[in-house]
């Protein structure tokens, strides 16, 4: 499937020195719900044209800054669609229709798990995992998650993500110009999961963080019991 949306996606490369921010949206709100579609795909090759001046501007690192905020716009869009369609949809919809949904049940029930534990942090976190980053917006929904928090949180999360894979796109674009579509999803594909690792403990220094605060926050919010 991966290699289909290459192809396609490669076509409308040609144009995306008129349409490629607008195609970025797009394409990345498909990506954030709940229809299959892999994010480097898109935000890999956007750095890799930004670095080449191949974008609107072209102006390397102002296309490039252009492309992330697309990207997270785009994220956030496809995430309020699963936000909004499932509050409104509920649980017994999904139960009952989730396959038609494209929703493999095993990674649904995690997101659901991870968002009963963690609520706000799950959010944020696995905004950068596979598998799941689409999915976790789905159970925020069923359980009405306060918007504001989605929003942040959400958007944070999806900002951090669509500038890695820019971020390697660049990289990759400012080394070499002779690489096909394929190749450079790939190669920027195996970068991200190359170096993915260094990204777990900044991910649990984040987790740990927005617990700390979390606590300090109810804490404050706590009435002050009168003495006796």
């Amino acid at each position: 499937m991966t290699e289909m949306l290459i192809s396609h996606i490669e076509a409308l490369a040609a144009h995306a020195a008129v349409w490629g921010f607008l195609l970025v949206v797009l394409f990345m709100t498909i990506e954030s719900s709940f229809i299959p579609f892999p994010s480097e795909v898109v935000m890999i090759p956007a750095g890799f044209l930004a670095a080449r001046g191949g974008l609107t501007t072209g102006q390397p690192v102002l296309d490039a800054v252009l492309a992330v905020l697309c990207g997270t716009l785009g994220s956030l869009l496809g995430a309020y669609i699963n936000y909004f369609l499932f509050s409104w949809l509920g649980s017994p919809f999904l139960e009952r229709y989730g396959k038609y949904f494209l929703l493999p049940p095993a990674n649904l029930r995690r997101a659901e798990e991870l968002f009963r534990r963690y609520g706000a942090g799950a959010t944020f976190v696995c905004r950068l995992l596979p598998a799941i980053r689409q999915l976790i917006s789905i159970p925020a929904g069923l359980a009405k998650m306060p918007l504001k928090s989605f929003t942040l949180w959400t958007g944070l999360g999806a900002g951090i993500w669509v500038t890695v894979l820019t971020v390697v796109g660049f990289v990759v674009g400012s080394q070499t110009a002779t690489m096909t579509y394929a190749e450079l999803v790939h190669t920027g594909t195996a970068m991200v999961k190359q170096h993915f690792v260094w990204m777990i403990p900044s991910l649990v220094l984040a987790f740990v963080a927005y617990v700390l605060i979390s606590k300090k926050i109810m804490q404050s919010r706590e009435p002050t019991s009168s003495a006796v």
